[in-house]
């Protein structure tokens, strides 16, 4: 197993985690339900873990990939770049969520307003779970790159086609 395959493995929890914890934070908000939003909040901080998981294996699954046909080192340096800004926001919310988990449990005055922050936090994180999942993917399926077609008319021909658009 090397680190490509491990970062395979680890790198979708982050994503998943975040929009599932997300969507039972708000049920669990709405519903007013502590129990419900500590399994959010456990949920964050499991994400943060894999987070750092990822983060560790990313740069030898990039050392693995980036020589390969049709990918590049620019479309990895993206998704690097927009992984490394998700990786500080999920860090940021498993730790508010930890310190929320910890208010809930102890019927802390400020469990409801920091709980707010870590909804927030987390809304922000599902924002950065999509553009980091979308340019991850992008690295080995260009057929969801935003120049597919062009990479796919490369691919049958050996060369680039410019398409006529008339």
């Amino acid at each position: 197993m090397n680190d490509a395959h491990l970062h395979l493995l680890v790198n979708h929890f982050p994503i998943i985690g975040t929009i599932f914890g997300l969507g039972i934070l708000i049920t669990g908000m709405l519903l007013k339900n502590n129990s419900v939003k500590n399994t959010a909040y456990i949920l964050f901080i499991v994400a943060a873990i894999f987070s750092a998981f990822s983060m560790g294996t990313g740069e030898g699954a990039e050392e693995l990939v980036e020589d390969l046909p049709n990918i590049g080192k620019q479309i990895i340096h993206e998704h690097e770049e927009i992984a490394e800004k998700f990786a500080i926001i999920m860090y940021a919310t498993g730790l508010l969520a930890l310190l929320s988990l910890y208010t809930s449990i102890t019927s802390h005055r400020l469990a409801k307003s920091i709980s707010f922050i870590t909804l927030a936090l987390a809304l922000l994180a599902a924002v950065f779970a999509k553009s980091v999942g979308t340019t991850g993917g992008e690295i080995r399926h260009t057929e969801i790159r935003a120049n597919s077609s062009s990479i796919s008319d490369e691919n049958t021909t050996g060369k680039s086609i410019e398409k006529d658009e008339d």
